[in-house]
């Protein structure tokens, strides 16, 4: 499933193509995606301007001129292409592009999603912080309000696993596995010490906590970087998917190990992470 960087990517791909333009016209070609399509989904967008194009954790919120919100979900294997009008016609369509948003500037927006994972709903502005998808959400790990006291105080407390803690939505938002197991290494942090420990007991952050919240900001902006860089390759991660490698910390004599935490991989250095 794309993460966090991921879905930035794409909303600053899109960002250029769709905000300041009017929607002519909505194309579905299947009539719902992961759920069906919300009603009279493709008209209510017709003629309606993009205002904004922002993210939410991993959802892309396209803010419109008609009063209502386009929440979309990547799912586990969706994306978007920018493409000339008319490369996205009949004859040179996708078998997987299931909905084509064209615009007035010429450009055509297209959501290809083999697995059809992804999903998309029509939201009242004024009503967006309570859909379902975005309620309870924690702050955004790139944002102000994500520091130290903000971590110390989600976590104070808790007895779950450190890593547990921060793949839980309320605590941040977004962060997804591949990028809380980077994080915890650069922090030099264990996955499986107890949440509470990275805080006073009057909820106050300790030094791990400083430590967490820089090498969160710095795993997911250093991602967001290498996917919009125009010489992008792939990532070669820290310690994620590296099992029985060497650890990269200088010095350190590590080896990479994996573990399963609530289903999910975690990958750590015994030596380093404490």
């Amino acid at each position: 499933m794309p993460e966090l960087p991921e879905v930035e990517a794409v909303r600053r791909q899109l960002e250029p193509a769709m905000v300041g333009t009017r929607i002519t016209r909505v194309e579905l070609r299947r009539p719902d995606l992961r759920a069906p399509f919300p009603r009279r989904f493709a008209q209510r967008l017709a003629g309606a301007t993009t205002t904004q194009l922002s993210r939410r954790a991993k959802y892309l919120l396209a803010t419109l001129s008609s009063g209502e919100t386009l929440l979309m979900h990547l799912g586990m294997s969706g994306s978007f292409r920018v493409a000339e009008a008319g490369d996205s016609s009949n004859d040179n369509r996708n078998p997987h592009d299931h909905v084509v948003f064209h615009l007035a500037s010429g450009w055509d927006a297209v959501f290809n999603d083999p697995r059809r994972f992804g999903f998309m709903d029509l939201v009242r502005t004024t009503r967006l912080d309570r859909h379902p998808a975005l309620e309870g959400l924690g702050p955004e790990p790139l944002s102000a309000a994500f520091d130290a006291d903000a971590l110390a105080r989600a976590c104070a407390g808790k007895r779950t696993p450190l890593k547990s803690a921060l793949l839980d939505q309320q605590v941040v938002a977004g962060l997804g596995n591949i990028y809380a197991v980077e994080a915890l290494h650069i922090a030099g942090l264990s996955p499986h010490r107890q949440a509470s420990t990275i805080a006073t007991p009057a909820g106050a952050p300790r030094d791990s906590a400083h430590r967490l919240t820089a090498a969160i900001k710095q795993v997911l902006a250093e991602a967001i970087d290498r996917q919009t860089s125009a010489s992008y390759r792939a990532e070669r991660f820290r310690v994620y998917d590296r099992e029985s490698e060497r650890c990269r910390r200088p010095r350190c004599p590590g080896v990479i190990r994996r573990r399963t935490q609530a289903g999910r991989s975690t990958f750590y250095c015994p030596v380093c992470q404490k």
